[in-house]
């Protein structure tokens, strides 16, 4: 590129368009009040879970200090990680799932990033009206209602985050001591950074960067495509059925000319859209499947006097072939979904069955390397061990130990063992066998640690007894 005067000049790129405010106009509808129902259901839970006490404790505690993790009946140690393991096996499987099936319903119902935006879109329609006011006071000058309003929404998203922050603090700290900490100022250092970490990646997430996540930061938006096909239900523009669009006014509907179609290009889903895209330019990345379109068109064509539908949940092939409802739904049955099912319940199932025959109990076994093996009064040989026993019930249990796999070997009883719920404790152990009960050297033998209240309730572990040479 060169001047007038044929000297060259620099030109300047951009990568990346500059971002636009998108401010989604306010919709009612079906989609719109399912939305409000995962919003509603989803920040029940999250809020009031920690308040939730079971058998004295908090119902859902992660206690990583103490290295238990409560939840509701069970309690869980880092030894059962293989549950959570599984759970996240179990959560990925339902999402490749729920995408085969409807593309990305989660994304646009009960995404935490969807679910905390439509609490702060709310916030700001409250403060600063409709989608036009918004509009306008982007507008104008920095005035005093300006500064005023803008003002009160940040101080409302502020709160909103503080309280989601200190709630998810809760679910690693009980909530109740965590509040007294608050009201006395002596909140540790790592509870205040993580309140206002969380709180800031909400604020900033929901409040500022709002699309910018979906489109850029989600890694699901990306890979979506690779779980999509021609099968999947996902939201579409009819462009059969709309094009050639018509800008008709509207008691203009029956007048219209023959050849148009049913768009009147009235841009509202557009405005609607959360992410500012525009439907219909066909399935797009950005589109995170809120149907907040549907309702805005289905809306429209009433007033129009046109049937419903010209944006639906559909699927490629049912536009295409123009197939029903039911066929639809029938086709939706196909290989991948079937895998994805047989796959999900098997893990479930699996995973459900391992959690009810969960043994409370837990053993290990640790010989004494300081000695070997001596011999005691009478000539009998003697080793000592030391059992790490775990109770991972809630419920106290009155435990014996018994010994098995040489003839004559016994534990020299010291009576039962007292072991509190949710506790692990370390008892010291003699064994003795007969002279000339086992070989020299190394003899396999096996301890067995059983509940004196459930002689059902057991388990055992197998140890080394060393005979001296």
């Amino acid at each position: 590129m060169t001047d007038p005067a044929g000297a060259p000049r620099e030109a300047i790129v951009r990568m990346y368009a500059a971002r636009e405010d998108i401010f989604p106009r306010e919709i009612k509808g079906r989609y719109a009040s399912l939305r409000w129902a995962c919003v509603w259901l989803t920040q029940i839970l999250f809020y009031g879970l920690p308040w939730l006490n079971m058998n004295g404790r908090q119902a859902v505690l992660f206690d990583l200090a103490s290295r238990k993790f409560y939840l509701f009946g069970m309690v869980f140690w880092p030894q059962d990680f293989i549950y959570l393991a599984a759970l996240l096996i179990v959560c990925a499987y339902g999402l490749f799932l729920v995408t085969a099936v409807a593309g990305r319903v989660w994304c646009g119902f009960a995404c935490p990033q969807t679910v905390y935006t439509e609490i702060f879109l709310w916030i700001e329609r409250k403060i600063e009206g409709s989608r036009s006011s918004q509009l306008r006071l982007a507008r104008q000058p920095w005035t005093a209602e300006k500064v005023g309003k803008r003002g009160a929404k940040h101080l409302a998203w502020g709160l909103v985050a503080l309280w989601t922050g200190f709630s998810f603090v809760g679910y690693f700290t009980p909530v109740r001591s965590l509040d007294g900490e608050i009201a006395a100022f002596g909140l540790g250092q790592w509870e205040t950074f993580w309140i206002l970490f969380y709180s800031f990646a909400t604020y900033g997430n929901a409040g500022w960067l709002r699309e910018q996540v979906c489109k850029y930061m989600c890694p699901y938006a990306r890979f979506q495509s690779a779980m999509f096909d021609k099968d999947t239900l996902i939201v579409t523009y009819d462009e059969a059925r709309g094009e050639p669009r018509n800008g008709r006014r509207k008691g203009e509907a029956k007048a219209g000319a023959a050849s148009s179609g049913d768009c009147i290009d009235c841009s509202l889903c557009v405005q609607v859209c959360p992410t500012g895209i525009d439907i219909r330019k066909g399935l797009q990345y950005e589109c995170i499947g809120c149907a907040a379109c549907v309702d805005a068109c289905n809306i429209v064509m009433d007033k129009v006097s046109k049937p419903r539908g010209l944006i639906r949940y559909a699927t490629e092939n049912g536009l295409m072939q123009k197939l029903g409802t039911l066929e639809i739904r029938r086709r939706m049955l196909r290989p991948r979904v079937l895998v994805y099912s047989v796959v999900l319940i098997m893990l479930v199932v699996a995973m459900g069955g391992s959690l009810a025959l969960r043994n409370p109990l837990k053993l290990d076994v640790i010989r004494d390397r300081g000695s070997m093996g001596r011999e005691v009064e009478d000539g009998r040989i003697e080793n000592v061990y030391r059992l790490q026993l775990m109770n991972t019930s809630e419920q106290a249990q009155l435990l014996r130990v018994s010994v098995s796999g040489i003839p004559s070997v016994t534990v020299v009883d010291e009576g039962p063992i007292a072991i509190d719920g949710a506790t692990t404790r370390a008892v010291p152990v003699r064994v003795r066998i007969d002279p000339g009960a086992g070989k020299p050297g190394s003899n396999r033998i096996e301890f067995t640690l059983r509940s004196v209240n459930d002689p059902d309730l057991n388990v055992s572990e197998g140890a080394a007894f060393i005979v001296p040479k």
